[in-house]
């Protein structure tokens, strides 16, 4: 899947590039993101991660009420699901929430249990759809993933200080 995607690029509000599966995935986040109750990180996480499967766009209404803000964990049992799908909705909860809502469905310990594991990094990541997830987690948690700086980065700019300083005291 990533061998053919599209991969349209955007800046994101911190001059960041966003990358989309395609440009149906594109559109849709504008769309959706203008249409949202607020623009903070967790609504354009969600937004941007349940577009990145046709099967989320197209079902979008059954994820998530735009008008209340409320996620629809019931959706990850309905017919249409797949296992691409269901782990983009899975990782949109789960940034979404800071949680794992879905587990609430379940009545005894074992279900709660099975569905927690469910939300794996593995059971979640282990899909073509990886590379996009990382897009998501970035804007979700914007603060920790600033571009950072190179070791090499930092002691050219240490080197470039002390060079600095050490021409100051000479200049009387």
């Amino acid at each position: 899947m990533a061998d053919t995607a599209l991969r349209a690029e955007a800046l994101n509000a911190d001059n960041t590039h966003m990358v989309f599966t395609n440009e149906e995935h594109e559109k849709f986040y504008y769309e959706k993101l203008e249409q949202a109750r607020y623009q903070d990180c967790e609504h354009k996480a969600l937004i941007y991660v349940l577009g990145i499967s046709e099967d989320t766009r197209n079902h979008f209404d059954q994820i998530y009420d735009m008008k209340s803000g409320d996620i629809q964990t019931e959706c990850l049992h309905q017919g249409w699901q797949t296992s691409g799908s269901v782990r983009v909705v899975r990782l949109a909860f789960n940034l979404y929430t800071d949680g794992m809502p879905s587990v609430d469905d379940y009545e005894s310990r074992d279900e709660q249990i099975r569905e927690c594991r469910e939300y794996s990094v593995s059971d979640i990541f282990c899909c073509g759809y990886a590379m996009y997830f990382w897009q998501g987690i970035k804007l979700r948690y914007p603060e920790y993933c600033r571009k950072q700086r190179s070791m090499e980065e930092i002691l050219a700019e240490m080197g470039w200080k002390r060079a600095e300083n050490s021409t100051d005291g000479d200049k009387e």
